[in-house]
C-alpha cells in the first residue's frame, strides 16, 4: 500500500471517531472560549501526541491485546475510576463558578499537558483503532505492516488535530452565540465524563 492511501485511511478513521461529541472536543471548545485559540491549540497538541501512540498501539499490538484482554480490562478499570473523579471535579467547578466572562490565560505547557492527561483517559481510543483497522483489513482496504501502520497513525493524528482545531476556531468565532453553553461547560463536561464512566462500568460488569 502507498503512503497516501494509508494516510487518508487514518485521517478518515480519526475524523469519524472525533466528530462525535465527547469530553475531548467539548474541552477544546471550553479552552477556546475561556483562554483563546492558542491555548486550545496547545491542548489539541497534547491530544494529538497521545493519539499518535494510541493509533500505533491499536495497529501494532492488536493481536497481543486481543490475546491478553486482561490488559484492556485493567486499563478500563483505572480509566473509569479517574473519569469518575474528573466528573466530580467538573461538577465542583460548575458549582463554584460565578459565570465570569473574563478570559483566563492558561500557560501553554499546562494546556499541552492537560491535553495529554485527558487523552490518556480516553479508554475507548485503543479499542476503537484496532477495531477500525481490523474492519479495514477484512474489507481488503488495508494491508497490515509496520510501515503502513506508521503512515496510518500519522494520518490519524492529522485528522484528529484538524477536526479539534476546527472546533476551537469555530467556538472563538461564534463566542457571542455560545454564552449560555460556555457558562454551563463544566456541567456538560461533568455529565459527559460521568456518562462515559457509567458506560465503562456497565461494560465491565456485563463482561
Amino acid at each position: 500500500m502507498n503512503f497516501i492511501t494509508c494516510l487518508l485511511l487514518g485521517f478518515l478513521v480519526a475524523t469519524s471517531g472525533s466528530i462525535v461529541p465527547s469530553y475531548l472536543n467539548l474541552t477544546v471548545v471550553k479552552y477556546s472560549l475561556k483562554s483563546g485559540e492558542i491555548s486550545a491549540f496547545y491542548l489539541i497538541g497534547g491530544f494529538a501526541t497521545v493519539l499518535f501512540f494510541q493509533a500505533n498501539v491499536g495497529a501494532y499490538f492488536s493481536n497481543i491485546l486481543m490475546k491478553n484482554s486482561e490488559y484492556i480490562t485493567l486499563i478500563q478499570k483505572v480509566g473509569t475510576g479517574i473519569l469518575l473523579l474528573l466528573s466530580l471535579n467538573f461538577f465542583r467547578l460548575h458549582i463554584n463558578s460565578k459565570n465570569k466572562k473574563k478570559k483566563i490565560e492558561i500557560k501553554k505547557s499546562k494546556a499541552y499537558f492537560s491535553g495529554i492527561g485527558l487523552s490518556l483517559l480516553n479508554t475507548f481510543a485503543i479499542p476503537f483503532y484496532f477495531t477500525s483497522i481490523s474492519l479495514l483489513i477484512s474489507l481488503d482496504y488495508f494491508e497490515y505492516s509496520l510501515l503502513n501502520s506508521l503512515y496510518f497513525s500519522i494520518g490519524s493524528t492529522l485528522g484528529s488535530f484538524s477536526l479539534y482545531a476546527l472546533y476551537a476556531i469555530i467556538a472563538s468565532r461564534i463566542e457571542h452565540k455560545l454564552t449560555t453553553i460556555a457558562h454551563k461547560m463544566n456541567l456538560i463536561l461533568g455529565c459527559l465524563t460521568g456518562l462515559v464512566a457509567i458506560i465503562n462500568m456497565a461494560y465491565l460488569y456485563v463482561k
